[in-house]
């Protein structure tokens, strides 16, 4: 197997840029209304159950967001996967070990991918091959993730120079940019050519048990989550996450699109959908009680951001120039595609309310300004 660093920021799109405040751990929990059942995460290798029949493992992530909680549901003689991890020479090393450790030798009968972000869906395809199983997935999921695999090995296209210089990149950040264009597919061993697709309120029997699909928007476009009712485990994948809010993006692929619309209105969803005492286990950080404080939470850390953005822009900006207004860090290398991004989800979240406008430039740049009255903020105790 061949495999190499790479910049994961552009196309990998779960290293997430927006944390909660930080600071005393236990003034940082209660004021969140979050509590987490467990003492500690999985070592490598090891597997922690944490309800009847679900077992909890982590693999290692080669970037600031060093790890992916990955889960196996009892599923008769066997296990049904939920994510698989980067497709690395260390987790098919893990991988192996689990296999015949924890997992105690029984076989893998199917494989489930929240979305088709590479550290979901990296190992899928070699997984699903060595078992002889089926994938199972949505469909704009299964087809995003074919789609970005095929751009491999092509030269990266003037359509993503077009978006990143109309965001204010400059000339070496393209040429970079162009070096490193089809990382998406370096680590995501080949994907099954079939797949069963999920919907929004199927049904999966795993292990006598009722699992329900619950589909989110926002993160990536149709991304599953699953809900067992009888005790209230929900695995919400990137959907929902403990300490920390998903990347919301706009990529060059779609650079009109309002992934922070879907993703408010999937916010509101599942706030009217899921009750307060689920077990959520999360594709990053732990598993928590608290959904519905969370939930608030990350409306509400958007909500600011947006009224901080609009009133800044009371001058023309570009979108790399809003990057104070929105994140908490400062934004390298590393970051800048992801925050791009983010910068570009929020402006034409904005701009669909007519909100701002944004003009281009004789040499391609977008400036954007606000219209009107900025939107109000939200006090927010959560410090997002």
């Amino acid at each position: 197997m061949v495999y190499r660093r790479f910049r994961l920021e552009t196309h990998l799109a779960d290293g997430v840029i927006r944390d909660d405040a930080e600071g005393d751990a236990a003034r940082a929990d209660g004021a969140r209304g979050l509590t987490y059942p467990f003492a500690r995460v999985p070592e490598a290798g090891e597997g922690i159950e944490v309800a009847p029949g679900v077992v909890w493992f982590r693999l290692p992530l080669p970037m600031a967001l060093n790890h992916i909680n990955l889960y196996a549901l009892e599923d008769g003689d066997g296990w049904t996967l939920v994510d698989t991890g980067l497709f690395t020479p260390a987790s098919v090393e893990i991988w192996d070990g689990l296999l015949t450790g924890a997992l105690r030798g029984r076989p893998i009968k199917r494989v489930i991918c929240t979305h088709m972000h590479p550290d979901h869906i990296g190992m899928a395809g070699w997984m699903c091959e060595r078992f002889q199983v089926p994938l199972l997935m949505s469909r704009l999921e299964y087809v995003t993730a074919r789609m970005l695999v095929a751009d491999t090995g092509r030269p990266a296209p003037e359509s993503g120079r077009t978006f990143y210089r109309a965001a204010g990149w400059t000339e070496e950040q393209l040429a970079g940019w162009g070096r490193d264009y089809g990382s998406f597919g370096r680590v995501v061993s080949p994907m099954p050519d079939a797949y069963h697709r999920l919907t929004e309120g199927d049904v999966l029997s795993i292990g006598g048990d009722d699992w329900e699909v619950v589909v989110g928007q926002g993160h990536s476009p149709e991304h599953v989550c699953l809900w067992r009712r009888s005790d209230g485990v929900f695995l919400g994948g990137d959907q929902i996450l403990p300490k920390i809010s998903s990347n919301v993006s706009v990529w060059p692929t779609e650079p009109l699109s309002d992934p922070l619309g879907d993703w408010m209105a999937s916010l509101d969803r599942l706030a009217e959908l899921l009750p307060q005492d689920l077990l959520v286990l999360p594709s990053h950080g732990e598993p928590f009680r608290g959904v519905q404080t969370r939930l608030a939470a990350l409306k509400r850390g958007h909500g600011q951001a947006l009224a901080r953005l609009e009133r800044r822009l009371d001058t023309p900006m570009r979108a790399v120039d809003t990057f104070a207004s929105l994140f908490a860090r400062p934004v390298g290398d590393g970051l800048r595609g992801m925050a791009t991004g983010e910068a570009v989800a929020h402006l034409n979240y904005l701009e669909r309310q007519g909100r701002t406008t944004r003009q281009r430039d004789a040499d391609g740049v977008d400036w954007w300004q606000a219209t009107g009255t900025p939107v109000s903020e939200t006090n927010d105790d959560n410090g997002e």
